[in-house]
């Protein structure tokens, strides 16, 4: 009898250790995919970085321009095999990327350019001054460049199972 409860007890003891076990190989594989995401992310940040000194240095350098007729600017632009994809140069400078260890793709851009706005920084209009409150002045407002960045942490084709972060941001030509 003694026997039989010590194997009961011992295979209970063995689950225990088997359940405890699966359970911190499922934390690891989770940190090291938390981990995976924030290098595809930094990845990703660096290349809208560099799309943005892109953009300062070559306005007219655009893969798409979405305020001419016809044009269909879709949100994914990586999805339109036609479109000019850049990818980020190796180096240190400016504007450039050295993927690491952990990164093992270059990161892309693409730049559209979305057209002239309404700038709200520059108006002067209604309620803006004690003026316009008193005399409804309308002011006037002026309109801007703006860009619309799609960056990625690398082509997917090239990171097979890793992580890739897709980042988009619009950006005012000052």
């Amino acid at each position: 009898m003694a026997l039989v409860v010590a194997l009961l007890l011992l295979v209970v003891i063995a689950l225990v250790g088997l359940a405890a076990m699966r359970g911190t190989i499922m934390q690891q594989k989770m940190a090291a995919n938390q981990y995976d995401r924030q290098v595809a992310f930094q990845s990703a940040e660096a290349a809208l970085r560099a799309a943005q000194q892109r953009i300062q240095n070559n306005p007219g350098d655009v893969a798409r321009d979405c305020r001419a007729g016809g044009v269909a600017c879709t949100a994914n632009p990586f999805d339109d095999s036609g479109v000019k994809i850049i990818t980020v140069e190796a180096g240190t400078g400016a504007g450039q990327f050295t993927k690491s260890g952990q990164s093992l793709a270059q990161p892309q851009y693409i730049i559209e350019d979305m057209g002239s706005w309404y700038d709200p920084s520059s108006d002067t209009g209604f309620n803006q001054t004690a003026n316009a409150a008193q005399f409804g002045v309308q002011g006037l407002s002026s309109t801007a460049e703006y860009y619309r960045i799609t960056a990625r942490s690398g082509d997917p084709s090239q990171t097979g199972s890793r992580a890739v972060v897709t980042l988009q941001a619009i950006v005012k030509q000052d």
